[in-house]
């Protein structure tokens, strides 16, 4: 076993946040799911992330509930470990790295919400670290993003209305762009399956 999937914030906080309406998949879950099988299929370690904001109040809050994986998600197996982050990637401020070195991986699949947040800045960081980065577009997910100048407490409606908004489509696109050739090679679930000789 050298490979992991890295399947990174993928959890109900969310869901319960009024910007799920314009989610870019939400039926993340589902491809979550086929590359959780994949991984179990060949061998390969399975590790879980979940963020979360301990006192915040808000919906990354553990004490709130929401900081547990999406319920359409398969549940982890004894042998697959579930770590909590406090950073946007997911080495900072865990223990990883070390997990990952006592396991002897050096390949890693990563997945997740969001595409060019949490998702992107582990495979950058993941990447500096030495290991060699597989970043399975179709299996991330990500919100329009607001301008910079617009309010920070505006509406999802104004958020969609506003022509500066950069569209979810385009920053999906535009992480491709930033990873491929650099930090990542960029891969979809179905490419993945294809390689390991599973049917379409």
């Amino acid at each position: 076993m050298t490979r992991a999937l890295i399947v990174i914030d993928v959890q109900e906080s969310f869901r319960a946040r009024p910007l799920w309406e314009t989610i870019s998949d939400p039926k993340i879950a589902d491809k979550v799911n086929r590359l959780v099988r994949l991984a179990r299929q060949a061998g390969d370690q399975v590790v879980w992330v979940l963020h979360s904001e301990p006192g915040t109040g808000g919906v990354f809050d553990p004490a709130l509930g929401q900081v547990r994986l999406l319920a359409e998600v398969e549940p982890p197996t004894d042998d697959e470990p579930l770590i909590h982050k406090t950073s946007h990637n997911a080495f900072t401020t865990t223990n990883l790295q070390l997990l990952l070195t006592e396991r002897g991986i050096r390949e890693l699949t990563v997945c997740g919400i969001r595409t060019e947040q949490c998702v992107e800045t582990t495979a950058r960081v993941g990447s500096d670290l030495g290991y060699q980065v597989t970043f399975v577009v179709d299996a991330t997910a990500t919100n329009p993003i607001a301008h910079r100048d617009a309010p920070e407490d505006q509406s999802v409606a104004a958020l969609l209305a506003d022509p500066r908004t950069l569209p979810a489509e385009e920053v999906v696109r535009r992480t491709e762009y930033a990873l491929a050739g650099r930090f990542a090679t960029i891969a979809t679930v179905d490419e993945l399956e294809a390689a390991a000789g599973l049917p379409a």
